[in-house]
This record gives structure tokens, C-alpha cells and sequence, in this order.
């Protein structure tokens, strides 16, 4: 970790008469627009697509007097002082090469939100990682309200950061969720204290390489003021933190699920205890709560829990407020979800295991598994993980269009594993697939729906695969 006063670049800005191009409507590109035209900003908004949605978006913005360009994303308006983008644009647009050769800042939303910030503004618990980051931030916000502080989870989780930070309500702190688009373009956000969950490929394509995706992540710490949170077992994360460049006093806090060292949060005899926040670290450990009180307790949300506590115990908080924190918490649909038993068997939905590091999580929590997988690959592969989880499977049920990779995998690290291939994707498909994985189920065993891949071959998205899969198991049930 880089030691010496960190000066945010973040200062005021005065956006009056400033000519301001957002780009893209949607989520995070209205609200921008909007905020930015009531500060004086000329805004222009322009925008790739020209579909009903963006009309109707561009008919309530150009009633306030702001400038729509539709179907045109490519080119920078003349004049354009700043940019402000949409998280999920890709760096290599036209639009943002114009940007760099014209000299033109690119900020994201996260990044606007950051620069709009009242003096007296409240503190950011920031949290990124490949996978776990809303389980890990409604865990946050929920020890946070049970510490008695006002607070919200916001961010990538569906709340914009923008209406928290420019609503009326007053926060103490907030849980803020940043996915890698969001950290990209916001190089002056400084958090209080912030975690880095996992590193595993994802994104690529947006990113252009590891390196690049895994830089993205890093810039979380910069400028943290308390603690910079890492996976013990994660070497990545914590290399992360040796690069970051932070304010003097700030710690390195580490999460593992065994014994932690002095300046950790680990888990002892069922126990989740504390050796980071608590005076004389080498010898002392505070408890904050047992496994028990976590849902569901499997290996990855334990490890979820943990950073959140970090973060909480980085912000002050008690060790009762963890516990009751972890105690009100229930996840959201899809997660590691118990959707019934039947005849002795399992049946869990992990719809949300959307790539091969979730997945991989999801089936280390059982044992053993019938296995439902599959649909779009995104340009992952599956020996790596189909090797570490072949000793658990009693059995595959392969749905979706890159089913056949996850076929080959198994052909190669698990022959001996019994595989469904169901070529079909039309709407019953998961009733069978779902009996199918009842055949071969016996009692003890569970059925998991942990698909590691995305959904949009076969569904809107992974909710409705979810909900299709529960659907599926009620109706097998009666």
C-alpha cells in the first residue's frame, strides 16, 4: 500500500454554462442529464439506439430543454467540455478516442455522483468483486440499520448513486455495490473503507484483457481512508491493495473462512470473530456472530459476511450490530436459494451463478449434486471447474445453447458422471430438465440450478430462469 496524503482531484465544479455530453439514456443516463441541466450545464444526450424506450426518454428530456440525439453515439458534439457516460459503455468507442484527443474528461455516473456530493455528504463503504458484491452490500446496509445508522444500499444494485446522493433523505454512511464499468470511469472517488470480494475473469471483452479488467477493480482502494478489505485466499485482491495508493494510517483487513491472524476476520468452532478492529490484535479476538446466523451458511456468503463485517467494523460499528446485522439478513430470489424437498432431495435455486466462479462457489456449499447447467457461455470455458467439482456430482442436466462445453468438460474431468443432454428451448424445457434431475437424484442428494453461464438464450434473464425452475420443482412436488 502506497502511504502519503492522497489530494482528491474531486473538488468542487462548476457546471454552469459548461457544455456537458451524456452519453446514453437508460438507468443511469437520465437522472445525469437531468441533474446536470439544473446546475446550468448545456446538456446534449446522445444515444445508440432509437427504439420506443429511448423516444420516450428523449421526449421527457427535451421537454426540460436538453438536446436528444438519437441513433448517433459515435460522434462528439462540437463544443463538448465534458462527458459523462453510462457505466456499460465500452472504453473503445469513437466517441470517447474523440473525447482524449480533444482533451475532454470522461466521467461515469459514479463518478458525477462523487463530484456532487454536499460537503457534509455522507461516507462510502464501497464494495466490488467478480461475484457476491449485492449479497455482500445488502448484508452491509442491514448491520449498518442494526448499528441504528441511516443508510442504503446503492450502486450497481439498482439504486442510483446519483437519487441517494442528491435526494433529500440524510445518510450516515452508505453501502455502495461498484461493478468494474462503474470504477472505470470514476478516477476521483476516494471510499472510506472498501472490499475487493474475488477476481475471476469476467467482462473481458468490455475490459480487453485480465490485467486490464483486474486494474478496474483496483481503483476501488485508491484513496481509502480506513481499510482496504481483501480475500485471504484471493492472492489477487491482496495485490490489489499493495498497488493502491491510500491515506496515511489506512490497514490492509483480511477475510478467510479458517483462524485468523492478527489484523483478520475469520471463522473459529463455528464462530466468526474479529482480530483486526480490537485492541492488542496479536492476542485478542472479538466474537461477532456464529455461522449459524448467516442464510443460507454456505462457504462463499460466509466468506460475503465477513467483508461486510469488515467494512462495518472499519466504519465503528459493535460487534452486536454484526450479529443482528447477519441475523435480519435474507438474500435476494435466485442466490443459493431451498425451493423444496422431495422424497429425501434438495431442490435449490442458484439461477443467479451466472459464470464459472459462481457456479464453482455454489457447488462447493453440497454434496452430493445433480447438476443443472447451462446456456450462454459468454466465451467461458469449464474444465477448471467441472475438475475441482467432478467428486460431488451424482449426476448433469444440460439445457441451453453452449450446453455442448460443458458436455465436453465432463466427458474429459468426469466420465463417469451421468449426463441429461436436453436439446430443446422452448418453454417446458425446464420441467424436463428439472425431472430429469429427479431420476437421477437419490435421497440425501440435492438438485441444483447453478447454470454458470447467462440466461438470454432461453430467458429474459436470470430471475425468470429462476422462477422457472422453482415452478418447475412445485409442480413435480404435487
Amino acid at each position: 500500500m502506497g502511504s502519503g496524503q492522497v489530494t482528491s482531484t474531486s473538488g468542487p465544479f462548476d457546471f454552469q454554462g459548461k457544455h456537458v455530453t451524456v452519453a446514453g439514456l437508460g438507468v443511469s443516463g437520465v437522472p445525469a442529464a437531468k441533474a446536470l441541466h439544473a446546475r446550468g450545464a448545456v446538456v446534449t444526450v446522445v444515444n445508440d439506439g432509437d427504439d420506443a424506450r429511448a423516444r420516450e426518454q428523449a421526449a421527457e428530456l427535451e421537454a426540460l430543454g436538453i438536446t436528444v440525439r438519437l441513433g448517433d453515439g459515435s460522434s462528439l458534439p462540437e463544443g463538448t467540455e465534458l462527458v459523462v457516460t453510462a457505466p456499460g459503455w465500452q472504453p473503445g468507442k469513437p466517441l470517447f478516442r474523440a473525447a482524449e484527443q480533444a482533451g475532454v474528461p470522461v466521467w461515469g455516473d459514479v463518478e458525477l455522483a462523487w463530484r456532487l456530493r454536499g460537503p457534509d455528504a455522507a461516507p462510502w463503504l464501497a464494495v466490488t468483486g467478480t461475484n457476491g458484491k449485492t449479497t455482500t452490500v445488502q448484508m452491509l446496509a442491514s448491520i449498518l440499520k442494526a448499528a441504528g445508522l441511516r443508510t442504503a444500499a446503492v450502486g450497481n444494485i439498482g439504486v442510483s448513486l446519483l437519487d441517494a446522493v442528491l435526494g433529500e433523505e440524510e445518510y450516515d454512511v452508505l453501502a455502495v455495490e461498484l461493478s468494474s464499468y462503474q470504477l472505470h470511469w470514476a478516477p476521483s472517488l476516494r471510499a472510506h473503507s472498501a472490499a475487493v470480494l474475488n477476481l475471476a475473469p469476467d467482462h473481458l471483452d468490455w475490459h480487453g484483457s485480465m490485467e486490464a479488467y483486474a486494474r478496474d477493480k483496483g481503483r476501488i482502494y485508491e484513496g481509502n481512508k480506513v481499510a482496504c478489505v481483501y480475500n485471504v485466499a484471493d492472492r489477487a485482491t491482496e495485490d490489489l491493495v499493495r498497488e493502491a495508493d491510500v491515506e496515511e494510517g489506512c490497514r490492509a483487513i483480511g477475510f478467510t473462512l479458517g483462524a485468523p491472524g492478527p489484523s483478520q476476520l475469520g471463522v473459529v468452532d463455528g464462530i466468526l470473530v474479529d482480530r483486526a478492529f480490537v485492541e492488542n490484535r496479536q492476542k485478542n479476538a472479538q466474537e461477532l456472530a456464529e455461522v449459524s446466523d448467516i442464510h443460507p451458511p454456505a462457504p462463499h456468503n460466509i466468506a460475503n459476511a465477513l467483508a461486510a463485517a469488515a467494512l462495518a467494523r472499519a466504519f465503528g460499528v459493535p460487534a452486536t450490530a454484526v450479529r443482528d446485522g447477519l441475523r435480519a439478513f435474507r438474500p435476494d430470489a435466485h442466490r443459493i436459494a431451498h425451493v423444496a424437498d422431495i422424497d429425501g432431495v434438495a431442490y435449490v435455486d442458484d439461477s443467479k451463478a451466472t459464470n464459472t466462479h459462481a457456479a464453482e462457489a455454489s457447488l462447493a456449499a453440497y454434496e452430493p449434486i445433480v447438476w443443472i447447467a447451462g446456456g450462454l457461455a459468454k466465451g467461458a470455458t469449464f474444465d477448471e471447474l467441472v475438475a475441482k467439482s467432478a467428486k460431488r456430482l451424482r449426476g448433469a442436466v444440460l439445457i441451453g445453447a453452449d450446453r455442448a462445453l460443458i458436455r465436453d468438460a465432463l466427458a474429459r474431468h468426469a466420465p463417469e458422471v451421468p449426463v441429461v443432454d436436453l436439446d430443446r428451448t422452448d418453454t417446458g424445457a425446464m420441467l424436463q430438465a428439472v425431472t430429469e434431475a429427479k431420476r437421477l437424484a437419490r435421497p440425501g442428494d440435492t438438485v441444483l440450478l447453478a447454470p454458470a453461464c447467462a440466461s438470454m438464450d432461453m430467458f429474459t434473464n436470470y430471475n425468470q430462469r429462476g422462477d422457472a425452475f422453482a415452478a418447475a420443482v412445485r409442480e413435480l412436488g404435487a
